[in-house]
């Protein structure tokens, strides 16, 4: 499977000659800059839950050495889409980025980094989405902040004669949200993650594809990066990792959660194999149905900007604490509901020598088809219910009130 780079320069605010000198390649890049340095940046995507397709429109990037800078002050260095480009963020799994475009830039320290989206108007599309398995296409609410910018906490330099590339990850899984009228919210989670394409890489069996696969890396059971297997191959990639050591979560409908631990991340640029083509990584079949856990999230004092997640995990006991699936709560009501798998999950130690081998786990913490919740909110503390038993019945009233 090829990961594509979509190569799209686009004319920001920069001269055409300097800019189809600059165009192209990773990382930090020498280039025709006019004494200054140049920003290049990118937006890809971490999977979305339950939609066939997450549409926003982008109309700018923008950049700014001061950290009080406002809207209307001078100094800002903007990347602008003209016309603003409508991108499916679901096209953008598996590590394909899409070329937003470049500027030229003051050298010096850059501590402001906003993406500017284009608002609905009326009945437009500008944002919207496509529930799983339907045609429809629903217009989704925007916060104001759409229109200055999402505000990306992410500083960087900018060197001269030298091009900084930014890669922006919009992360479609948290930042959808559903509204108490059957409608859905654009909440933008996006972050800066590295740019050279490096990861972890395998294979799904693909007779599984059609159940909603979901691949996460994760470090003490917080999810780094996701993705969605390829649905032709069954491929997949962990993109863009910081070396270090992560634990790969695979869950599936009517399957048990499976877990590679420890896979390591050397090197900014090269890609570990933890399955095959030949020898795709092939989840048991669950004996029983999952079960479902449910309830609120009220955030006191309640946020017009910040929404709660709830989180199910499970720890090994001889081995790491995962978060199996995580959940944003409903922008209205603060409700949710996770569908989790009732059956004991399979956990393998990552190797070199594959395949590797996995084993059911019977001793996991709190207990096989039970599981700890963990809710949380940007600017609240997070609350944790030890033990949810699903193993015989759906739980619901899971309730969470979070405060500052």
């Amino acid at each position: 499977m090829k990961y594509r780079i979509r190569l799209l320069c686009l004319s920001a605010a920069i001269s055409a000659a300097a800019l189809l000198a600059a165009c192209g390649g990773g990382g930090s890049a020498s280039g025709s800059f006019q004494g200054a340095g140049g920003l290049s940046v990118a937006l890809t995507d971490a999977p979305s839950c339950g939609f066939d397709a997450v549409n926003v429109t982008v109309n700018k990037v923008r950049a700014h050495q001061s950290a009080v800078a406002g809207d209307n002050d001078p100094g800002w260095a903007d990347i602008t889409l003209n016309p603003a480009r409508k991108i499916n963020l679901l096209d953008l799994t598996n590590g394909v980025l899409e070329q937003l475009g470049q500027v030229n830039l003051v050298a010096g320290h850059y501590t402001q980094l906003r993406l500017v989206l284009d608002p609905n108007l009326g009945s437009g599309f500008a944002n919207s989405v496509v529930p799983a398995g339907t045609v429809n296409e629903i217009s989704l609410d925007t916060p104001s902040s759409v229109q200055s910018g999402v505000k990306l906490g992410n500083q960087f330099d900018v060197v001269s004669g030298l091009r900084t590339d930014l890669v922006l990850d919009f992360d479609a899984c948290k930042s959808i949200v559903q509204k108490g009228n059957g409608g859905f919210a654009l909440k933008p989670v996006v972050k800066v993650i590295p740019t050279d394409l490096n990861g972890i890489d395998g294979f799904i069996n693909p007779a599984l594809l059609n159940n909603h696969v979901m691949v996460t890396a994760q470090q003490n059971g917080t999810v780094v990066r996701s993705t969605a297997p390829d649905m032709t191959t069954g491929e997949f990639l962990l993109a863009r990792l910081a070396p270090g050591n992560y634990d790969v979560v695979i869950t599936a409908d009517n399957s048990a959660s499976t877990v590679i631990a420890n896979v390591p991340v050397t090197s900014t640029t090269g890609k570990v194999v933890v399955s095959s083509a030949n020898v795709p990584i092939n989840l048991q079949s669950a004996a029983t149905a999952a079960g479902i856990i449910s309830g609120t999230v009220t955030l006191n004092p309640a946020s017009a900007t910040e929404i709660g997640y709830v989180a199910a995990k499970q720890s090994f006991a001889a081995g790491p604490t995962v978060t199996i699936k995580y959940q944003g709560a409903n922008v209205t009501t603060g409700a949710y509901a996770l569908n989790l798998p009732t059956a004991a999950p399979q956990l393998g130690q990552f190797s070199t020598n594959l395949p590797i081998v996995f084993a059911t786990q019977t001793n996991t913490r709190p207990g096989t088809g039970k599981y700890a919740l963990e809710a949380s909110a940007n600017g609240y503390l997070t609350i944790s219910n030890p033990s949810v038993d699903i193993t015989n019945a759906n739980q619901s009233g899971i309730n969470f009130t979070l405060t500052p």
